[in-house]
């Protein structure tokens, strides 16, 4: 046993003496390393932070170098520098504005702070960047005064310059014809003003330049024009005169209109509606015909329509069925009728029977020496009567005139070349021609024969006897029809 302890003691004084220690060199290596991995990390540290509040080399805000510097320092070199203010469209200079100073201010600092966290880089880099940067406070001269002049300018090169021009869609000679655009050379001043506002803020301002362009043939809205145009050559008004409807083509009818930005038709040339017009005047009307009068015989006279009668004013009905055509109305009632009423007015326009008299109206016959008064188709009065004097020419005017007015009691003065030959005074007056001729009493007659007219006769009025005047007088009405044969 004790041989064994001894045995053991000496085994590990034997390990003892071969186990081996590292020299004093190697722990100087490890904190010389140490070391070395601390400077490394705080010149990293340092680095990272100049990058972080520096700007790159290479780096400008809005053409001016910022290179190195702070948010602080690159914000005040902002604020100190100058813009030249030139204007140029393509390569033509057209303004030379006045100089200015940047409007930065110090709220702008924290922008210029966040250029300097965008252009931010692990390692320095020396890659060229020229940002944007527009001052929170409006620069007034740039963003009015400048902008002003520039818009100015602009307008006035515009009035010595080429205008373009559209592409024009007419009617012609009844063909719808497109007349191609022509480019021109005026700037479009809106669009290089929006331009403008966009421009970065440096001293020169360089727009592109916009031309005006002219409405091109082959565009949506020429061809919107050609359909207007097609779908009014389609068009149809009708026209009533009385009881007859006359139907108006405009193809037809319109052979030259044009048609304005907003479809709008304006008719050029409307010889040919007037030319229909009159013809549909001409076969409608009474005023100055010759119609066809049923007598109380039967027998059928022909008589010429005067102071009675109506036309078609065709001059002022014109334009109204050319403002029907271009805005698509479909029907239109003739309502500029004259004929020699006192004012101008026709009369008989209401009437359609009996070729246009109608039912109710006085017949006067010379040649028979007595009327006849209608009410509705009915004969209501009739007497002998004594007409102008036939063998000084004062005979009663033949035609168709009409009831001017009634009067009772009444004065009648007659003149001869301007002076009064006589006054009488009358219980009843009925005129129905402009120069004084009508129906009246006549109590100094005494030859009420068939045959007094031809030497003894009125001075054109038609004498009727005071026993039966008030009859006919109340049976005259204004303004109806008197018919002398």
């Amino acid at each position: 046993m004790r041989g064994n302890l001894m045995e053991s003691t000496v085994n590990v004084q034997e390990i003892e003496k071969q186990q081996v220690y590292p020299p004093k060199w190697y722990a100087n290596w490890k904190f010389i390393t140490a070391s070395i991995i601390i400077i490394i990390a705080l010149f990293i540290a340092a680095g990272s932070y100049y990058q972080a509040t520096h700007f790159n080399s290479q780096i400008k805000i809005n053409g001016t170098k910022v290179g190195g510097m702070t948010a602080d320092e690159a914000l005040g070199k902002l604020k100190s520098s100058e813009l030249k203010n030139v204007v140029y469209v393509g390569a033509q200079q057209i303004i030379d504005g006045t100089d200015t100073k940047m409007a930065f201010t110090e709220k702008d600092l924290s922008n210029v702070k966040k250029l300097v966290k965008n252009q931010w880089t692990f390692f320095p880099s020396s890659k060229a960047k020229d940002y944007s940067l527009i001052p929170s406070s409006l620069d007034q001269y740039r963003s009015h005064t400048l902008k002003k002049q520039v818009e100015d300018k602009l307008l006035a090169m515009n009035q010595s310059l080429k205008a373009p021009q559209d592409a024009v869609v007419r009617l012609q000679q009844g063909q719808i014809v497109v007349t191609p655009s022509v480019s021109g050379e005026q700037y479009d001043v809106a669009s290089l003003m929006k331009e403008y506002d966009k421009q970065e803020y440096i001293s020169e301002i360089r727009l592109n330049p916009v031309y005006i362009q002219p409405i091109k043939e082959d565009s949506e809205f020429v061809k919107n024009q050609q359909k207007r145009l097609e779908e009014f050559l389609a068009q149809t008004v009708d026209y009533k005169v009385q009881d007859k409807v006359f139907t108006l083509n405009a193809g037809e009818l319109i052979k030259n209109a044009s048609i304005s930005k907003d479809l709008q038709i304006k008719v050029d040339d409307a010889g040919d509606v007037k030319n229909k017009l009159t013809e549909i005047n001409n076969a409608q009307s009474t005023l100055y015909k010759n119609i066809p009068f049923k007598t109380h015989s039967g027998a059928v006279v022909s008589v010429k329509v005067r102071g009675y009668g109506w036309a078609i004013n065709v001059d002022k009905e014109l334009p109204r069925i050319m403002e029907a055509f271009e805005k698509g109305e479909k029907s239109i009632l003739a309502s500029n009728i004259y004929g020699n009423g006192w004012k101008g007015e026709g009369y008989g326009y209401d009437k359609i029977a009996n070729n246009g008299i109608g039912d109710t109206y006085a017949e006067v016959s010379i040649a028979e020496q007595r009327i006849w008064i209608y009410k509705n188709g009915q004969l209501v009065a009739t007497t002998n009567v004594v007409t102008g004097n036939h063998s000084t020419g004062h005979d009663t005017s033949r035609g168709v005139w009409y009831i001017l007015y009634k009067q009772s009691p009444s004065v009648l003065t007659g003149r001869e070349n301007g002076k009064i030959t006589y006054q009488v005074d009358v219980n009843f007056w009925a005129p129905f021609t402009n120069d004084g001729q009508g129906f009246h009493d006549a109590s100094w007659r005494g030859n009420w024969g068939s045959k007094a007219y031809l030497s003894n006769g009125s001075h054109g009025c038609v004498n009727t006897p005071p026993s039966v005047m008030r009859t006919v007088y109340n049976n005259l009405s204004q303004y109806e029809p008197v018919v002398v044969y």
